[in-house]
Parts: C-alpha cells; sequence; structure tokens
C-alpha cells in the first residue's frame, strides 16, 4: 500500500522568497518474497505561493520578523500546519546567503517551517535542486544528452551538468539580476560586492541602457567562459563563487551540450521586456545572454524557470534509504549531522574513527562504503572497528553496501541495548554533507543530503 508523505520547499532568494507545499508518494517496487525497495513513485505539487520580494532591512540585513509573517501568513493559505510536515527544504540562496543575519534567519525559518523542514543553504545543492526542479534532469534522461543547467537568479548562476540523467558536476558564479539594482527614475540603490573591480558604477548615479548593457556584456561572456564557448580569463576566475568547483566544469569543452536555463533571467530570455521593468539588470542581462554563444546552439528553456529551485526544494531535496536499516532508541528527526567520510578497507579503522569523531563539535555520521554480499565475520569484524573507535553518545553509521542491519546488530550486541543507534544503507556522503533524517516509512527512512555553506564574505 502506497504511503503519503507531506513536503514543504522554500526558497529564500536574492530577489524572491518562495514556497510550495507537495505530496510524495512512497511505494514498494519490490516483489512480496524480497527485502522491500521503497522508492517515491510520484510527486504531486498541492500549492504554489505567490512570488514574494524578499523582506530586507537594508542592504546587509534580511527581515526577520517580515520572513516569518510571510511564511505563517502561506502556511494558512495552504491549510498547513506545523505537524503535518513529514520532509523537504527552506533554503537561503544567492546573495541572501552572504547576508550578515543569515544563519539566524534559517534558524528562524527551520523552526517555523516544521519539524522536518531542512535548513539548507549552499550553491552545490542549490544548483541539483534547481536543475531537478526545472525538468533539465529529466529531459537529459529521456533523450540521453549531456546537458549543463544554468538556474540564473538575482545574485547567483548555479551551473549544473547533467549527463544520462546523473548530475556529475556543479559549480556557482556570482552572475544575477539584482547585483545592480535601480529606482524607477535609473537611479543606482545598491551594488554588490562581487563586483569590486569590475565595473565603476556607483551608488547614486542614474544608469544609462548603454552602460547597463556593457556590464551585462561582461557578466554574459563569464557564462560563455563558464560553459566552455569562450577561452576563459582572469573574469572567470573573479567571478566564481568561492568554495565551489573551478570553471568551466570538467566535460564541457570541446562537447556538444545542450543549455539549459532557469531563474528569474530565464524569463527574460525568451522575449524582449523593458529594460528598466524589475529596477535591476535582468531584462538586459536576459537579452544579452539571447545574443550570445550560449544561445546559437541548441538550448532549452526549463519546465519551470523562476520556481526552479523551490520545486525542486519542496519535490525532490529528499530521498529513500535502503530498507535493512537498523535503529535503536534514536528520537526522530535528526537534524544537520554532518558526515565523517572515512575508507573501511585500510587498516587501523577504529583509530581513524576515534580520531576523526572526536574532532566534532557533537556527534558525527560515520560514513563507509561497507561490503558487497558480506560474509558473518566481515560483518562483526567492521562492527568490532566501529566499537572501538566510537565516543561515548548515539551511533550514526551510513552505508553504500546493502548491511545496514547486520551491522546495527552487532553494534548493539556490543554498545548494549540503552545505546542510540542508527544504520542506514544505500546512501553516499561524501566530506562536507550534512544529515537529516525523518521517522521511519515502512522499513526505510526519508533522508536528505545537503551541505550548510553561509557565506559573509562580499
Amino acid at each position: 500500500m502506497a504511503e503519503k508523505l507531506t513536503s514543504v520547499g522554500l526558497d529564500i532568494g536574492t530577489t524572491s522568497t518562495q514556497m510550495i507545499v507537495s505530496e510524495l508518494t512512497i511505494e514498494n517496487q519490490a516483489s512480496s518474497f524480497a527485502v522491500p525497495e521503497l522508492t517515491i513513485a510520484d510527486r504531486k505539487i498541492l500549492y504554489r505561493s505567490p512570488v514574494h520580494f524578499t523582506p530586507l532591512l537594508d542592504a546587509q540585513r534580511m527581515d526577520a520578523p517580515a520572513l516569518g509573517k510571510l511564511i505563517r501568513e502561506e502556511y494558512e493559505k495552504a491549510g498547513l500546519r506545523r505537524e503535518d510536515v513529514d520532509t523537504g527544504a527552506v533554503i537561503i540562496t544567492g546573495e541572501t546567503s552572504r547576508k550578515e543575519n543569515a544563519r539566524a534567519v534559517l534558524g528562524e525559518i527551520a523552526d517555523l517551517a516544521g519539524d522536518f523542514v531542512v535548513a539548507a543553504a549552499g550553491p552545490d545543492l542549490e544548483s541539483v535542486l534547481a536543475a531537478k526542479g526545472a525538468g533539465a534532469e529529466s529531459y537529459s534522461a529521456q533523450t540521453g544528452k549531456t546537458v549543463l543547467h544554468m538556474d540564473i537568479g538575482g545574485g547567483t548562476s548555479n551551473l549544473a551538468l547533467i549527463r544520462e540523467g546523473k548530475i556529475t558536476a556543479t559549480g556557482c558564479l556570482n552572475v544575477g539580476g539584482r547585483l545592480v539594482k535601480l529606482t524607477k527614475a535609473g537611479e543606482v540603490t545598491y551594488v554588490s560586492p562581487v563586483l569590486n573591480g569590475l565595473t565603476d558604477i556607483r551608488v547614486g548615479e542614474v544608469l544609462t541602457r548603454d552602460r547597463a548593457g556593457e556590464l551585462c556584456q561582461m557578466l554574459t561572456r563569464a557564462l560563455e567562459m563558464a560553459a566552455g564557448l569562450r577561452e576563459k580569463d582572469t573574469l572567470l576566475a573573479a567571478l566564481t563563487t568561492g568554495g565551489t568547483a573551478a570553471l568551466p566544469l570538467p566535460g564541457t569543452e570541446g562537447e556538444k551540450i545542450t543549455l539549459s536555463f532557469s531563474g528569474g533571467v530565464a524569463d527574460c530570455i525568451a522575449g524582449e521586456r523593458y529594460w528598466q521593468e524589475f529596477g535591476d539588470l535582468g531584462p538586459t542581462l536576459g537579452t544579452c545572454i539571447r545574443e550570445s554563444r550560449l544561445c546559437r546552439g541548441e538550448y532549452r528553456v526549463g519546465t519551470e524557470t523562476i520556481r526552479a529551485t523551490v520545486i525542486g526544494a519542496g519535490c525532490h531535496s529528499a530521498q529513500l534509504s535502503g530498507s535493512t536499516v537498523y535503529t535503536q532508541n534514536i528520537a526522530f528527526p535528526l537534524k544537520n549531522i554532518p558526515a565523517v567520510p572515512l575508507l573501511d578497507r585500510e587498516p587501523g579503522l577504529g583509530q581513524r574513527i576515534q580520531r576523526a569523531l572526536t574532532m566534532q563539535d557533537g556527534p558525527g555520521v560515520l560514513a563507509l562504503p561497507g561490503i558487497q554480499s558480506p560474509g558473518y565475520h566481515e560483518v562483526t569484524a567492521l562492527a568490532e572497528e566501529i566499537a572501538v573507535g566510537i565516543p561515548e553518545g548515539p551511533v550514526y553509521v551510513c552505508l553504500e553496501a546493502d548491511m545496514a542491519q547486520a551491522l546495527g546488530q552487532s553494534l548493539a550486541a556490543r554498545l548494549g541495548p540503552q545505546r542510540p543507534i542508527l544504520c542506514l544503507d544505500r546512501v553516499k556522503l561524501t566530506q562536507g554533507a550534512y544529515l537529516d533524517v525523518a521517522a521511519p516509512v515502512g522499513p526505510a527512512v526519508p533522508v536528505v543530503v545537503k551541505t550548510l555553506v553561509l557565506s559573509t564574505q562580499g
């Protein structure tokens, strides 16, 4: 019998804030005589909020009370209560992640949103969610084409390279429509710090269309370099977001690639708009992209544009673990557990576990490859190493291989019946990842793998 989960997606972006509510259908696709294999078989959007301008106190701070009020009002309109929410994601994206109070706002919004709505921000996760929400991932899977998806928002452009329906690399550029803001009279009210040294446009001057065009041509050249369509120079490095992959992404240069676009600027690629319509660079940047090398080959505008990231957050952030999990004395949900990836086939695993986990500020989830089709002695040997190295407190283990239940039982025999133990399988965690885990759905558990990257640097 299919089970239903209610998922919320909330995207607090440079320009806009949006929320969606969706219903995820969980089904067992294994036969009656096999180990259950639960998958998310269907995703249905139940509610889409209007697109709200992100409330700001000033250029450096978001208006947390106004955001809280906005979310409470949208919950009421959707007929949703906090306790109705099973999973989802709250993400602070683009330039808003650089605001002085971003971390505090993130915590407050996460508490408002529900018991298992993820608080997450970071360009890698945003790139993945936007590619999924815009339909670029499914387009690649259906056509077999290699797709480079660009989600061009107010402050950043998030890139995802997709081969045969699999996202293989992500990156991020400080390119977006709200890097410069204008009044209706054309007076500049804001210039993003990321443009320091790249333009002489200043707050207080009246920006002409030609000057806006020159800046947008420069930003478009950076996008062309990121797509491997123009020889790169220092401009690309200057606009690449700190902490993300070097651009262009591996494989984009010299390969036949379909470009895909989403984000607010994508709506300005398809047709002409008055250049000051939104009080920013968006329409001009969209025109420059349409006339650039980015649109001379095969390209598409996503099935969702400005809503791509929020739909990705609400419909595609959650996944299911394998069905052979083990839990003992775990109080769900778990939030923001940092991943500690180690290789389990190298000597001295117990000592390496002890060193790695004692360096954490609080519990971490031990991420191991595991063993394919392990025997009894292999399971017990791995459990012994973990038991020797694990510090006091809850034990969280994530495995790529299907062996979590056997390993969990073996750990419980060594650590005792009172120790909190969670063993999951079919979940891959990398360095810098964080894990959220919801209460079990049948024999599996919903999980969200994410990054929590908040930058206060310009």
